[in-house]
Parts: structure tokens; sequence; C-alpha cells
């Protein structure tokens, strides 16, 4: 019984670890690396031709998404790191979205686990698609 009782406690402190972990915003808040679409098994980029409001759109649409909250930087800068945490367990997935000229990156992915399992694309590209390209 004692062995059960140490598991469970093992379990909550884990969970407890994912959900209150900070994020520290010079390890998330990065610019995407690609100049090309990526299906990663961790997450995804995207690489759009927006015009130069294209941050800002993408901005409002990922504020206004549940669990979902700015970690660093701002439309105004140009690159703006989201974190949005899941449902259930409170699992953080972080999306960093930059401006470049015309160019809009978009990198989204896990943190805890191997495979975030399409999480990430579906986001990035559920959002993208209520942008007004």
């Amino acid at each position: 019984m004692t062995i059960v009782w140490v598991l469970i406690a093992i379990v909550i402190v884990g969970l407890g670890y994912i959900r209150l972990a900070p994020s520290d915003p010079t390890q998330w808040h990065v610019t995407p690396q690609s100049d090309v679409d990526k299906d990663l098994k961790f997450g995804v980029v995207r690489v759009i031709e927006t015009g130069p409001g294209g941050l800002g759109q993408f901005d409002a649409i990922a504020s206004a998404s549940v669990r979902t909250t700015v970690l660093a930087g701002s439309v105004g800068e140009g690159m703006v790191t989201y974190v949005t945490r899941s449902k259930m367990m409170g699992f953080p997935d972080y999306t960093t979205a930059q401006q470049n000229g015309d160019t809009l990156r978009i990198f989204g992915r896990l943190r805890f686990g191997r495979s975030d399992l399409g999480v990430n694309k579906q986001r990035v590209e559920r959002w993208l698609g209520q942008m007004q390209l």
C-alpha cells in the first residue's frame, strides 16, 4: 500500500510541476529560424506572406484564444510568444510569431514530451485560418 501512495504522490508532484513551472522568456521567446513550412514531431513552422499587418491580425486571434497568454514580446516589437495550456493537464505549448516585412513566421512547439500529436499544427492552422489574408 505504501508503494501506491508513493506513486500517487509522484504523479501529483509531476502534474504540479507541469502547471507551475516558470516559463523563461530567454528560452522560449526566440526567432523562428525557417523560411519554409515544416511539420515537426514536437511542433510546426509556418511561413506566410501576410503583408505588414499580419502579426497584428495573428496577435488579435491568438490573444483571444482560451488558455492562451502572452509570454513575451509585442506587435510593436515585431515578435510575440504565446503560452497555450492544454485543458485537462495544463501542459504548456509555446507559439512564437515574428513579422519580417511582409512575411509572418510562426513556430509552435511543446515543452514537455517527445510528440505533440499534431496539437500545435492544428492550433496554428486554426489561427491562420481565421486571418483575413
